[in-house]
């Protein structure tokens, strides 16, 4: 069975960037979030043999989500600016670890991965594995085949979801996730759901009816003011599962070769941590400490 990794770059950067001090090059450039994916990178390409890899990034360009809803993640505050160059240079990171690069303006990375899974995730013999900064992509998990490994505490401890783990947490199968966050929201991505209906009500009502096309089509009448408040947003919880739902049919053209890992590519990333300042990542890639 061969593995392929793909990985959600702006949610890995920006926890690396919020778990860790400010780093700097001796230049003054900041590097944290650098330092942090870059560690993230080497532990995790250490534990696993992947034979195959792709980063995703957002764009600084509107998303068809804030076409169709313009206060989709408006609560969130402007991106600092000791972070916005690093966003940058990530790409260049990619690229040294021997890693293409994804972006698509319009569309988020987990969408793109969600493309890719689309895409590769029927070929036989191969597994899936999401390297992701948050749980978006959960709805994405099947089986052991397709599944998302998350850091836990900081960036060094991570868990890994499939679909037992996602059923254990939430009570669902992954695929019923966008109905449970059509009642329940998302206050990360400031999506309204259903006012009042918090986790385990929604768990319970997607389990009870099994996708929100059911449940309002059997509460046709409020029972009480529960279920009148419920039908009285129908609206909201089907917008807001269609704002949730990731789009797997982006046009990318890439072959799975194409996403080979080669130790050959990466020959270069001694020099580069080299010029970042990185000291302590060379001694780990050259295998002179421990994790």
């Amino acid at each position: 069975m061969k593995t392929l990794l793909l990985i959600d770059a702006n949610s890995l950067i920006h926890r690396a960037y919020h778990a860790l001090p400010l780093l700097s090059t001796p230049e003054g450039k900041p590097v944290g979030a650098i330092y942090g994916l870059s560690s993230m990178l080497l532990k995790i390409l250490k534990e696993e043999r992947f034979d195959y890899a792709a980063a995703a990034f957002d764009t600084p360009e509107p998303t068809f989500r804030e076409g169709l809803f313009k206060d989709y993640k408006a609560h969130r505050p402007k991106t600092d600016d000791e972070l916005v160059p690093q966003l940058a240079e990530a790409h260049n990171l990619f690229q040294k670890f021997g890693i293409p690069s994804f972006e698509k303006p319009g569309y988020e990375a987990d969408d793109i991965i969600a493309t890719l899974v689309k895409k590769f995730g029927g070929e036989k013999n191969l597994r899936v594995m999401i390297l992701t900064g948050d749980l978006d992509t959960l709805q994405l998990v099947r089986g052991d085949k397709v599944v998302v490994k998350t850091p836990k505490k900081g960036v060094s401890e991570t868990v890994v979801y499939n679909e037992a783990a996602v059923e254990e947490r939430y009570g669902l199968k992954p695929e019923k996730l966008s109905d449970y966050k059509g009642l329940v929201g998302d206050p990360s991505d400031n999506i309204p759901g259903v006012p009042g209906v918090g986790p385990k009500t929604a768990s319970k009502l997607i389990q009870k009816y099994g996708d929100l096309e059911s449940l309002y089509r059997n509460m046709e009448k409020a029972g009480n003011k529960f279920e009148e408040k419920i039908l009285e947003n129908k609206e909201k919880a089907f917008f807001s599962k269609e704002l949730v739902k990731l789009l797997s049919d982006i046009t990318l053209e890439v072959s799975l070769g194409d996403l080979a890992l080669d130790s050959s590519k990466n020959k270069n990333l001694i020099e580069y941590f080299g010029e970042l300042g990185f000291q302590s990542l060379i001694k780990r890639s050259l295998g002179e400490v421990a994790e």
